[in-house]
Formats: structure tokens, sequence, C-alpha cells
């Protein structure tokens, strides 16, 4: 292997095609991380590997880039298939590949997930793809349909195989394993090593060579770490709340594109913050102007990506906000660390979306610390802000030289029309800010939020608690919701749960673990949000929170199990489909038993 003029290994000693080196150079990766180095010399070989690592620990590149090295771009099939647990995974998964091969423009990457349209991804299957990367449920909805041919795939990567089978997607992997050639390389990445792994990797790879990596990545003690939930949508307020009611000197916001960079820089801009961006597009000239102006207080908040700002030491620098989660643990050891330097605190606030929650707690085990919750300011914290700055500045003018003139013309202004000096202060206030925002105003989100797409209340504090199981609400809408019907059909006694029917049975060969995966995938579930599972002939019944957003209910009503499309609706107790076949709050009256549906498949997840 090759090594640097420091003596660490480079990716260059790895045997990786030389144009895949040139793309990981343009993202900034210098020295491969120890996943990394363990793995590639064996993929590149041909040989089926088991990596047992954390996520966050650079196992993407791992397998990417050997598969890269060896892909045939003449021809347009699917070689490589790479399953994942999430769709927001699957999307993070694309696009490394798409970053790695940049300079292999014949390359076509395609993922397919479920909660994404079926045309643009048949698309995209027609033109041709070489590198699929899809969950396990939208895989097998394609391969039943005859939509995506797997004959001749010469790599197949389950990546975060733990999780797929925690959310009951073995079934599913083993019948893509099976389906795949069988001179075909395997890789297998998990953080653990449960026995059914064990059992997948004996079953379906080849004298696999087994690689365990264990986290060291540690964070500076003089760092004190935050996060906050909030939904993508609400991210840009909940920063500026914090911008208002947090004292900082400098702060530097990453995002993780080089386009958000710029939009996040002009939205804080429009805000009255003074804040720049900074990114690869911008010339070293100007890069170095910018984070000199950092230096001088002449900037405040600098908005960048990774790679700009690795190296940067600015003392300025008191806090950094991970706007953007990263999804590498490395990444958001080197953030962070651009504060609290040589001795001196710093903070660092993340922000986490609800389907992020794993990224958070794969940054905590990797670094050994849990990271302390914390709140979005409320209202009546900005607006006490505002006063006090408000108060401050005029104490401030009060030693002016340019007082005493004002005040001639003011006194003037109060005998000549008989007005109070409070009323004309009031309205210099008025002339001097924009009077009709001066004091923030609760919106709706400050009056809480129904679930899926929940933020701060008007306490500011999330209506979701962290391990995703709701807090307080829910409770008090069930109990209405039982006093409007004839009786609870909730099976399992959650009042907060209602039963849902999907029209695929045991015809379909469907198991609860395929419905608990493809129906969490879609809809952003969790597996606390499913209750009883009661599997008949030619339907399923179905616990579900009671309250599912508008949103992820479409989304799971056009979901497909088996490649059936499974028409979610209520359940309205005659074990009949519902005429409306449309939403609604379940009628839990009394239920006629469908005892030709005997005997029942009962699953609690």
């Amino acid at each position: 292997m090759s090594n640097s003029e420091s003596g660490e290994t480079t990716f260059a000693g790895l045997g990786i095609d030389d144009r895949v080196l040139r793309a990981l150079s343009d993202v900034g990766y210098e020295t491969p991380s120890p996943i990394q180095l363990a793995t590639i010399p064996h993929m590149v070989e041909g040989r089926d590997v088991v990596g047992l690592a954390q996520t966050g620990t650079g196992k993407t590149a791992a397998f990417a880039t050997p598969i890269l090295s060896r892909i045939e771009e003449s021809d347009a099939y699917p070689q490589a298939l790479i399953l994942t647990p999430t769709r927001e995974l699957a999307i993070q998964v694309a696009e490394a590949f798409g970053k790695y091969s940049a300079h292999q423009p014949g390359v076509r990457v395609l993922p397919i997930y479920g909660g994404q349209s079926y045309g643009v991804q048949l698309a995209g299957l027609r033109r041709g793809a070489h590198i699929v990367v899809g969950t396990p449920g939208r895989v097998i909805d394609h391969l039943t349909r005859g939509t995506l041919n797997i004959s001749k795939l010469r790599f197949v990567v389950l990546d975060e195989a733990d999780e797929m089978l925690k959310m009951g997607f073995q079934e599913d992997v083993e019948r893509v394993l099976s389906m795949a050639p069988r001179d075909r390389q395997s890789a297998l990445f998990s953080a653990t090593m449960p026995r059914a792994i064990r059992e997948i990797s004996k079953k379906y790879l080849r004298d696999p060579a087994e690689v365990t990596i264990k986290s060291t990545t540690k964070t500076s003690d003089t760092i004190h770490q935050r996060w906050v939930m909030v939904s993508h949508a609400r991210k840009l307020d909940g920063l500026t709340r914090f911008l208002e009611v947090e004292p900082f000197d400098a702060m530097l916001i990453f995002v993780r594109t080089k386009q958000a960079t710029d939009e996040l820089a002009e939205k804080l801009r429009s805000r009255g913050f003074a804040a720049t961006s900074l990114n690869g597009d911008i010339p070293q000239g100007v890069r170095e102007r910018i984070v000199g102006d950092l230096r001088k207080g002449k900037i405040d908040i600098l908005v960048a990506t990774d790679v700009v700002a690795r190296g940067l030491d600015v003392e300025r620098i008191s806090h950094v906000v991970n706007y953007d989660i990263p999804t590498d643990n490395d990444s958001y050891v080197h953030r962070i660390g651009r504060t609290g330097r040589a001795g001196r605190s710093g903070e660092a606030l993340l922000f986490v979306t609800p389907r992020e929650r794993r990224l958070l707690r794969s940054i905590e085990r990797s670094t050994g610390q849990v990271i302390e919750e914390t709140q979005v300011p409320t209202v009546d914290d900005v607006n006490t802000q505002r006063v006090a700055k408000f108060e401050e500045a005029i104490t401030g003018n009060l030693g002016s030289p340019n007082v005493a003139m004002f005040r001639r013309l003011i006194e003037g202004y109060e005998r000549e029309h008989d007005v109070c000096l409070a009323d004309i202060a009031a309205a210099l206030a008025v002339q001097t800010t924009d009077g009709g925002n001066f004091l923030l105003k609760p919106d709706p989100i400050d009056k809480g939020e129904r679930r899926g797409d929940r933020e701060f209340d008007d306490r500011g504090r999330g209506s979701r608690s962290r391990d995703g199981n709701d807090r307080g609400d829910r409770g008090d809408r069930g109990d209405r919701d039982r006093g409007k019907s004839g009786g609870d059909r909730r099976r399992g006694g959650n009042p907060n749960l209602a039963t849902y029917r999907i029209n695929v049975g045991r015809r379909q060969n469907v198991a609860p673990g395929a419905i608990v995966g493809a129906l969490a995938n879609e809809g952003g579930l969790n597996r606390g949000d499913f209750g009883y599972i009661d599997i008949r002939a030619d339907h399923s019944l179905v616990e579900l929170p009671a309250d599912l957003s508008s949103e992820v209910f479409d989304a799971l009503s056009d979901t497909r199990i088996s490649g059936v499309k499974i028409n979610l609706r209520v359940d309205d107790g005659s074990g009949e489909p519902s005429r409306g076949g449309g939403r609604g709050r379940p009628d839990r009256g009394g239920r006629k038993d469908d005892r030709d549906d005997r005997p029942k498949r009962k699953f609690r997840s």
C-alpha cells in the first residue's frame, strides 16, 4: 500500500480505480478510515465481506469505492444492489455513489424506495441502472412486477442488516439473496451480530472475510453538546429563535450541500443577521477574506459545508450548529471541534428531525457521550430578549452628544401638538423598528401540532419523546374519541391506536414482519406505533395511531405489499371493506366475526 509523506496509508494503495480516487479527493477524503482500510482490499479482490461497524464509520465508501472500481459501464443493467432499511439511508447511499462516480459519467445510480412515485423508478429502470439502492419492500415489489431484473447482479450489499431484521424485513432480504446469482460478490454490514445475521451470513455468503471496527471517536470535554427535535419545515424558525435568545460571539452553521449554504445565509440575512456562506465554489482568495472578516468581527455567522471548514480555527467561534445532521460520525466530531479549542469552552447544537433519531443514537454510541436534549426557545423567550435589547439600545444612546438636539425638537413637538412624551417616544420607536413585527406572535406551531409534523408546543417542548413515543396530548384525544363512539374497538387496549384494514392477507403469503416493515418504511413509523396485527384470508387488520396525519395516511394507502396495493382505510367493524374507502374515525361499535377466516395469525409488534 502506498503511504503519504506523513506515513499514513492513502486510498491510492487500496487498488481503487483512478477515477474514483479523483472523486474521493474532490470531496475532501485524504486517508481511509479503519473500516475502509480493512474492507476495500478484500472487496477489490472479489471476496465476500462481513463488516461489524457502527453507522458513521465510513462504511458506505468501504463498499461503494470497490464496486465503482469494478463496474462495467458499457452494460447498463443492474450490476450492484444495495439494500438499506430506510428510504433516508437509501437516498444517502445513492447520493454517496453519485459523488464517488463523479468522474465516471457512464455510471447510473438509481434509488428505489417507498414513498416515491413508481413512475420515476420505472423510468429509471427502463433507461438502465448500473447500481440500484433500495429498501427491501420496494425491491421485492419491483421483482414481483418484473420491472427489476437481478439475474446479472455481480454485487449485493446489505447495509445496516441488523436494522433491516428489526424492522421485519428478514423474509424479503432472504428472498432477494436467494434470487440473486450464486456467483455474485456479497457484503454484509451490521452494527451488531445477532444470531439471525450470523445465519444469513453462513447461508448466503461464501467464506467471507470478517472485519470488526470499534469506534474510538471522542469529542472534547470543553464543548457543551445539545440536540433539539424539529421537523425540516420548521428548522429555520427554530434556528432564528436560538440566534435571538442564545448569546454568542461567532457561530459556524453546517449544512450538507453547497447550494444550502447560499440559501440559508440569504434567509438569515433577510432576517437581520450578519451571515455569509462558505463553500467550494467560492474562490480561494474570497474564502480567505471571508475567514478574515469572521476573525475581525465583521461577520458573525458563517454557513459552511464540511470540506471548506476543515482546519478552520477562529478563536471567536463560540457556537457550532449542525443545521443538517451529519451522516458520518467522524464529521460530527470534526464539525463541533471548530469550537472549544485550546481549552476554551464552546457550544454545539444539533438539529434532529423525527426521522433522524437513528443518526443521533449512532453519534452518541460512537462518541461515548449522551448529548443533552434541549428545547426550541418559546415566543416569550424571544420577546423577553427583544425587549431587553431595545432597552439596552435606549440606555446606550442616552450618552450620545445628539441627545440634546433631539430633546429640543421633541419638546417643541410636545408643546405644539399637545402630545405626551411617552406617545412621542413610542412613535419614534415605531419609526426606527418594524413595529408590527417587533414582538414575535405565536403561530400554529406554538399551540401544538398534530402527530406527523410536531415540533414545539406553547412551552417550547417537543411533543414526542426521545424514544419515539408520543407525550401528553394523545391520551386525551383518545378519550374524546371513545366518548363519541359506542365502544372501544382497539384490540390491544391502547387508547392511542385505532384498527385499520389493508388488502393483503394469507392468500398473498404476507407475514407480520412484512407488514410492519412496509408500513414503517412508507409512513416513517416506528415499531412503537404498531399494535395488534390480525392476518386473515384476503385482508389484515392492523392497529396504528388513531391520529395519522393526512400525508402519512395517503402514503400508507398507496403502499404495496407483495405487489398488492393495500388501500389502507379505517376498519368499520363489519368485516367487510368500507364502502367509502376513505379516511375517518373508526366505528367502535359491535363487530361481526369473520368466522370463515379462521384460524387467524396474530402478532404483537
